[in-house]
């Protein structure tokens, strides 16, 4: 059986953002959320896999290094490349691309920023990563540091779901999940610390 620990990073200095690609530090209080979810789960993890982003990798490469247990770069995990969005706010977007968010939010199923990726292109990396991790690490409990996009659009693959389904996974920073592969099934264990049940709940951002 394979189990997979779900973590998105903390808090980030700047405030709320569209940052894809842009690296930006973590807050003081967005490492402390990281790290109250580390000591929970530290004598379980025996493999941590995290995005190249530095709000992903510090935490994941000293945490790994405390526990003397490996830690793997990977790309494929990386948050949606938003384009023309990426650094700037939700009034910033609205402004340069009026309504373009409104339905994104909604559903973004075909949809693209300008000059970003596609939720299609993220799922196709996505998707791979996760067929990848069951067969390699089958096994192993592993704890996997990403974003909002790119874990959500996990969660909806290990569920089953359509893209559209992205935007009723409640992320808040430091969101942590479980979901296990074992005999070719995937499930969800909880989300966001509670039972699979209650996570049908609208996001806005």
């Amino acid at each position: 059986m394979f189990v997979a620990d779900l973590l998105r990073h903390g808090a980030l200095k700047g405030g709320i953002k569209y940052r894809g690609h842009v690296e930006e530090d973590l807050t003081d209080g967005g490492r402390a959320q990281m790290n109250h979810i580390w000591r929970k789960i530290r004598h379980d993890i025996n493999l941590i896999i995290t995005s190249p982003l530095s709000r992903c990798a510090v935490p994941a490469k000293q945490w790994a290094k405390s526990q003397t247990i490996p830690c793997i770069i990977e790309p494929r995990i990386a948050e949606m490349d938003y384009g023309a969005w990426e650094g700037l706010s939700h009034d910033e977007i609205e402004h340069s691309f009026p309504d373009m968010l409104a339905q994104w939010r909604k559903d973004p199923t075909g949809m693209r920023p300008p000059q970003g990726e596609s939720p299609e292109e993220l799922q196709i990396r996505i998707v791979d990563f996760w067929q990848d991790a069951c067969e390699r690490y089958r096994d192993k409990h592993v704890l996997i540091v990403g974003h909002s996009g790119s874990t959500r659009m996990l969660i909806a693959h290990i569920q089953n779901q359509p893209i559209a389904y992205t935007r009723h996974i409640a992320m808040p920073y430091a969101c942590w999940s479980r979901a296990k592969h074992q005999q070719d099934k995937n499930e969800m264990l909880f989300i966001n610390g509670e039972s699979t049940e209650n996570t049908n709940l609208q996001i806005s951002a």
